[in-house]
């Protein structure tokens, strides 16, 4: 029986723009290996993970390392199939947006002044130099954070410190308790750090209306001359 994870592992491991991610520890010493097999134990035993095996590395292949300009911390994909594409937030279901979607469009558009998205694919922000990264980059289908103690958190860790050691200049978004739990990797000394509750309706301080870390992490990098991203989608 074929190993899709992996199999997904090789491909990135042989993709020219995975070359700064894939120095990673994890990548190396054996961890993504050991995360791999685990996952493959899975799907052979008769589990779906979302998103499919072809995208779970895709927010590091989109975004290779010498070009984050931004990085925004999800914790795990949408459970449901078809809904994932590999992007913390990212929906490509053939619904209504989900809520901390639709949360974080509003909030968009309120702080730069353009039209709230109608679909929720952030491919165009991964290609741009944001770094839309989930802790677990797998879950089971039609089950959320499963995978969160897999093995996947140490990546997180990893390219977090790595994004803050090797690019000079990073907006680090960080929304919700399990990003802002991270926080403590990066050198506040060289990048920007906006903390603050996660979009979710289920948050009921209801501390993310009203951030505006879309502008501020613009006229924050237009300071150190590292360019503004466009949020347009």
């Amino acid at each position: 029986m074929t190993a899709p994870v992996g199999a997904e592992l090789a491909a990135f491991r042989a993709d020219p723009a995975t070359e700064g991610w894939r120095r990673l520890p994890f990548f190396v010493d054996g961890g993504a290996d050991a995360v791999a097999a685990a996952l493959d134990a899975r799907i052979a035993a008769g589990e779906r993970l979302a998103p499919r095996p072809g995208a779970i590395f895709r927010a590091l292949r989109l975004t290779p390392l010498d070009s984050v300009k931004v990085v925004i911390l999800g914790q795990d994909p949408y459970p449901r199939r078809g809904d994932a594409n590999g992007l913390a937030f990212s929906y490509v279901g053939d619904r209504s947006l989900p809520p901390s979607l639709k949360a974080i469009f509003a909030e968009l558009s309120a702080d730069l002044g353009i039209p709230p998205p109608r679909r929720g694919d952030l491919t165009a922000w991964a290609q741009a130099g944001m770094l839309l990264l989930n802790a677990a980059l797998t879950t089971t289908e039609g089950v959320s954070g499963v995978h969160l103690k897999l093995g996947w958190a140490r990546l997180a860790d990893e390219v977090v410190a790595a994004v803050s050691a090797r690019r000079p200049a990073v907006a680090f978004l960080l929304w919700g308790a399990n990003a802002r739990s991270r926080a403590g990797l990066i050198d506040r000394n060289k990048h920007l750090v906006i903390e603050s509750g996660h979009p979710s309706p289920l948050n009921r301080a209801r501390d993310f209306p009203g951030s505006r870390p879309f502008s501020r992490a613009n006229a924050w990098l237009e300071t150190r001359a590292a360019g503004v991203v466009d949020w347009r989608l």
